[in-house]
């Protein structure tokens, strides 16, 4: 790794301490920096949309700047790796600042990802894919950073559950939900957006996660000719379909169709009704006709 570049001169803000929780004596440093010499973090899994909330955040930073300094660390190619404050940075591009200020860390690879994650999870909306990817990275980062220290007597599988219990714990979350989250990393592209969009519920994409990405592809494409999205139930028999390798497209189409069948709610308007009946007519004897008729219709098309 290249030697670190010198910093400049400290630039003091007060308060910023405590807010971050940091010991500027030791680990930081508040300064201006262009705004061009700043980088994404790699694998960054919070996405910077120019949504409304941006568009709140671009007024703020026209009207008042940046208020929260964005916290960065070196890159040994040059320039700083943004470790929090990527919606903050993409404001002042919007605004056309050039320069903006910076809280400097001296953070390890797996120090950045933790402090990455943890400070993007304290966000009021968070998106599915967000959590699933943030929580993953973290996950690894602390595995590894733990390797070293880890007691050869000590149980994998107990320091695994300590270390997703570690990971929900920032946002609330239990150490299986964790892993449900995680889970959904194993989705297609595709899949992971109709979770973040609610077409499918986390529920079911948990167990979608476990079929292979041949068969998620087949999925995606049964969805779209039947226009049907799998429940819980039928994302469980898509998963043992799979786990007996049976997971045909055909399959696929004959075990979406029969629920989509049952699911079929048609309601034909009142008005349209009335037109054939008396006003006196009643519900019974309007329902009783209607069977009737739905009857001979299907005697006569073979039984359809």
């Amino acid at each position: 790794m290249a030697a670190k570049k010198p910093l400049p001169d400290r630039v003091q803000l007060k308060g910023l301490d405590s807010l971050f929780g940091i010991d500027q004596e030791q680990t930081g440093q508040v300064l201006d920096v262009p705004i061009r010499e700043l980088f994404p973090f790699q694998n960054h899994p919070f996405k910077v949309l120019d949504d409304e909330k941006m568009a709140q955040t671009v007024e703020s930073v026209r009207e008042n700047g940046i208020l929260v300094p964005i916290m960065v660390r070196n890159r040994p190619e040059g320039g700083y790796e943004v470790i929090s404050g990527h919606r903050r940075k993409h404001a002042a591009e919007i605004v056309g600042l050039e320069t903006v200020p910076v809280i400097i860390r001296d953070l390890t690879d797996d120090e950045a990802v933790i402090a990455m994650v943890d400070a993007n999870l304290q966000r009021e909306e968070i998106l599915p894919s967000e959590k699933a990817f943030a929580y993953k990275m973290k996950m690894d980062a602390l595995k590894h950073r733990g390797k070293k220290s880890d007691d050869a007597t000590c149980s994998q599988v107990g320091n695994k559950l300590k270390t997703a219990s570690s990971v929900g714990e920032a946002a609330g979350d239990s150490k299986n939900q964790v892993y449900r989250y995680i889970r959904l990393t194993e989705l297609l592209p595709d899949l992971l957006n109709m979770v973040d969009s609610k077409t499918i519920k986390i529920n079911p994409a948990v167990e979608l996660s476990f079929i292979t990405p041949n068969e998620q592809f087949l999925l995606m494409e049964v969805m779209k000719e039947d226009n049907v999205v799998p429940s819980l139930s039928q994302a469980q028999q898509i998963k043992k379909l799979s786990q007996e390798k049976r997971c045909t497209k055909e399959a696929l189409h004959a075990l979406l169709a029969v629920a989509s069948i049952k699911e079929r709610n048609v309601v034909i308007k009142h008005e349209i009704i009335m037109q054939y009946f008396p006003a006196e007519a009643s519900d019974a004897e309007i329902e009783s006709l209607i069977v009737r008729l739905l009857d001979d219709y299907r005697k006569k098309h073979g039984g359809v």
